[in-house]
């Protein structure tokens, strides 16, 4: 009787069946997506370029980032009270943030007899958390925001002023010509040039002319300016000296008493941190105004010693 061959078959069949499964494991792969510039190394890392971070990490402590003679200064009040409430004000009040290492302030306000002071100071560090953004670029984009809040007037463009700058140069430089060019008068026979002006001061004419211009001089400034606004040289702008940017704006509440709270206040950025600088003063005596010149300076001094304190972060 033949023998079965069964058993043999059995073990040829689970060997060609390993190879079968072994052969499509290996070419599970897609040679496509290996050549693909997309594909990610090995490892899983990605090659996508990260944007630079920011250069600081933390911020100041900020009620302890104004010097006392700072407040001093601009606090006026402070040398009215007692030591134990001087010592007292001068350290503050912080402002309340949900992440001090994102954001901080501190506040300091004293009364006198003469006025109400309050002085505010903020820190914030910015940071973007879009890895095509860098630190720097958020903070200049939230430091433009706070520009529009302020509708800060920017300077008109230097170079829409050139083609009239041109033309002006050009007329001149005609009139100049034509002057060059112009025949010479002897003067033999012919009397006084008809274009020659009259000289002023002769005359009846002459001396009330004199006592014209002496009246315009002694006339009144125009009243439909408004009070509020700042003099010339002191209106909201930029800081150019400060800091990567900087403005400063002024702002001055008049009441129907006449009296006004001036608010000064300086922003400038640096690097990815944005600081503001918020000083206040409204006078107890009526219809007095507080001096925006000196308001500005001292918010403007302020600010230049907190951008040196940063740079030691």
């Amino acid at each position: 009787m033949a023998r079965k061959a069964y058993p043999r078959r059995a073990r040829v069949t689970g060997t060609l069946l390993l190879l079968v499964a072994l052969g499509a494991a290996g070419c599970t792969g897609d040679p496509a997506a290996e050549d693909s510039p997309d594909a990610k190394p090995a490892g899983g890392e990605a090659t996508t370029a990260q944007a630079e971070p920011g250069k600081y990490q933390t911020l100041p402590q900020p009620c302890r980032a104004v010097e006392t003679g700072t407040l001093d200064a601009m606090l006026p009040g402070l040398a009215q009270l007692d030591q134990e409430q001087r010592q007292k004000a001068y350290e503050g009040t912080s402002s309340v943030t949900y992440d001090s290492d994102r954001r901080t302030g501190c506040r300091w306000k004293v009364d006198s007899a003469d006025a109400g002071h309050l002085l505010r100071i903020d820190f914030e560090r910015v940071v973007s958390y879009s890895a095509s953004v860098s630190d720097d670029a958020r903070a200049q984009a939230v430091y433009g925001d706070r520009m529009k809040e302020a509708e800060l007037p920017l300077p008109s463009d230097p170079r829409e002023e050139q083609p009239e700058r041109r033309a002006d140069d050009s007329a001149k430089a005609d009139r100049d010509e034509a002057r060059a060019t112009a025949p010479a008068d002897d003067g033999a026979g012919q009397g006084a040039s008809p274009e020659a002006p009259e000289k002023p001061g002769n005359g009846k004419e002459g001396k009330e002319g004199k006592e014209k211009e002496a009246g315009k001089s002694e006339e009144p400034a125009d009243e439909t300016a408004d009070p509020s606004a700042p003099a010339e040289g002191l209106e909201p702008r930029l800081l150019q000296e400060l800091a990567d940017d900087a403005f400063i704006d002024d702002q001055l509440t008049t009441s129907s008493s006449g009296s006004g709270q001036r608010t000064v206040t300086v922003v400038f950025r640096t690097s990815n941190v944005i600081v503001t600088v918020e000083y206040e003063a409204q006078p107890k005596q009526v219809a007095e105004v507080p001096d925006s010149a000196s308001m500005q300076e001292k918010a403007r001094e302020l600010a230049g010693l907190l951008a040196e304190r940063l740079s030691d972060v």
